[in-house]
């Protein structure tokens, strides 16, 4: 079962970055390249140069390395990447809480990011226009 909690809680994480990713870009954020990239977030997908995407692997890359080093330490708890286990333990309600929450947080970013894609690729709208057609 720990497996699969630390493969909710990496895909929760990653989905609620994305989540915010989609919407800055959507926005006009583009932190690299000068801002040259289309404000469609799967169009700058594209649009990004090679060295770009050589770049997203490796740091992805690089974060994967280091979660598995961590995961070896001993006590270990899924999703602890910070080592907070070993200052909080399961007994205080507040951490607990806060565990829930971002659980919780992460299950519903899995379904944005999900519905936000799906709404570009099927519609050809990104960011917040997905209800114009109700608002004119």
């Amino acid at each position: 079962m720990k497996y699969y909690r630390e493969a909710e809680l990496k895909h929760g994480r990653v989905a609620m970055a994305a989540t915010l990713g989609w919407y800055l870009n959507a926005g006009g954020v583009h932190p690299a390249f000068n801002s040259a990239l289309s404000n469609d977030p799967l169009k700058a997908m594209v649009e990004l140069p090679a060295v770009g995407w050589v770049q997203f692997v490796l740091g992805c890359g690089a974060i994967e390395w280091l979660g598995q080093q961590i995961k070896e330490r001993p006590g270990y708890e899924p999703g602890d990447l910070l080592g907070s286990a070993y200052w909080v333990d399961n007994s205080d309600e507040g951490w607990v809480d806060y565990q829930n929450k971002e659980l919780n947080n992460g299950r519903l970013a899995m379904l944005a990011i999900t519905g936000m894609i799906y709404q570009d690729v099927f519609t050809g709208e990104y960011g917040d226009m997905m209800y114009r057609q109700l608002v004119r």
